[in-house]
């Protein structure tokens, strides 16, 4: 029997900062049905009493914008400013498989491409979830110094709209085609040139155990050389359980870390997890113009797809397996062991896994150059075989001669 699939996001956004002249609102982020918890903790900041607590923050910086980015304390945590030195994801596409992305936004203008709306609503194709994280990956930010910047700000997104937001009233009713959005989307993204795609979503009704049309259209896409990064869940408080399409074979599941470096709570903590990112209190892009605080392993998918989206731009044939690679061995503070469900490899470093990616990209033959191991001497070329014949042959005449000379001399004792 086949079970709809719905996707369910995994964002939590818990404040908002409103745009003065615009109306302060709460903004939930979802993933499949299951990452709801992506507002673990959180309390919601609305009305008035919101706008006028965002208003309070942004006075102090001076702009709404600058405040935005002021925020953004996983810049630094990542060592972007640093890793920007080598690239910054120019000719690089990432697919954000999400609720939409608003082309609109001040920090996302000349950043997004517009794919298909796979939900089959045709309604408004964006929702604050796919915006928020479309800004984490390639914001552009705004004037001088003010808006939220990406991981791979010189990246293209192409905005592939597979759910809807976790509020939507929509989302308890079986619409047609909703069971295999996701996996037309993955398909759509990898033959439309995707690099990379990022899925902040998982979970949803039914999909504990995954999808054949998921799993086999994450295969396709890695064919295509497409590296596929998903969230790992934000059900690690409660059951814990194995999130898709974080958990398919071959995709970077990614966990998130808070500002003291420790696996938030609520991360899913499973053996499937492969790196932590910062994932709590992360600013992001508003789906109309403003901005939204909150936490989830959504904001750290997304940011790794950024880190994968620096690598690719920098080394452009790099198979996905490689840069899946170059994320883990370029981690930092990597767990006693080397690995643990809960931090995978450990936290990623952007400019570690640019230098990794350097390394791992270096051609065979060079690692090869140089003196290697002695095996002896190889076959004897043709033009040697005379020589060698030559010699032979005075080897057996001479022992012939010191044979019949030690006859002689026996004879000559008897």
């Amino acid at each position: 029997m086949r079970r709809l699939i719905v996707p369910t996001l995994v964002a939590g956004l818990t404040a908002v900062i409103a745009v003065p002249g615009t109306a302060a609102h709460a903004t939930t982020h979802t993933t499949r049905t299951a990452d709801k918890a992506d507002t673990a903790g959180a309390a919601y900041a609305t009305g008035a009493a919101g706008a006028a607590g965002a208003t309070g923050v942004a006075d102090d910086v001076g702009d709404l914008g600058e405040a935005a980015r002021a925020g953004q304390w996983q810049l630094g945590t990542l060592r972007l400013p640093e890793a920007w030195r080598v690239s910054k994801g120019a000719g690089v596409v990432v697919a954000v498989l999400d609720t939409g992305v608003n082309a609109n936004h001040p920090d996302l203008r000349g950043a997004v491409m517009q794919g298909p709306d796979l939900t089959g609503t045709g309604d408004v194709p964006w929702g604050p979830h796919g915006t928020a994280m479309a800004s984490l990956i390639a914001g552009r930010g705004h004037g001088d110094g003010s808006g939220i910047i990406g991981v791979a700000p010189a990246a293209k997104v192409l905005s592939v709209r597979v759910t809807l937001e976790n509020g939507d009233p929509r989302r308890g009713r079986q619409l047609s085609g909703w069971r295999d959005a996701l996996a037309k989307g993955i398909r759509y993204a990898a033959d439309h040139g995707a690099d990379v795609i990022s899925m902040s979503l998982g979970g949803g009704s039914g999909a504990w155990e995954g999808y054949a049309a998921e799993e086999e259209a994450v295969q396709h896409a890695i064919s295509k050389g497409a590296v596929l990064v998903a969230s790992s869940g934000n059900d690690g408080a409660a059951a814990n359980r194995k999130n898709f399409p974080a958990a398919y074979p071959g995709v970077i599941a990614v966990g998130a870390v808070d500002r003291r470096m420790r696996v938030a709570r609520f991360s899913n903590k499973q053996d499937y997890v492969s790196v932590v990112a910062p994932g709590t209190q992360i600013v992001t892009a508003d789906a109309g113009t403003s901005y939204v605080v909150g936490d989830g392993t959504s904001s750290a998918a997304a940011m790794v797809a950024g880190i994968a989206a620096l690598i690719r731009s920098a080394h452009p044939g790099m198979s996905p397996y490689h840069v899946r690679r170059a994320i883990e061995l370029g981690t930092g503070r990597q767990p006693s062991g080397g690995y643990s469900p809960a931090y995978g490899h450990g936290v990623v470093d952007a400019l570690l896994a640019l230098r990794m990616a350097d390394r791992l990209a270096v051609p065979v033959t060079a690692l090869a150059a140089g003196p290697g191991p002695y095996f002896g001497d190889g076959p004897v070329p043709a033009t040697r075989v005379p020589v060698v014949g030559g010699m032979l042959l005075l080897m057996v005449v001479m022992s012939a001669r010191v044979v019949l000379r030690r006859r002689t001399r026996r004879r000559d004792v008897t």
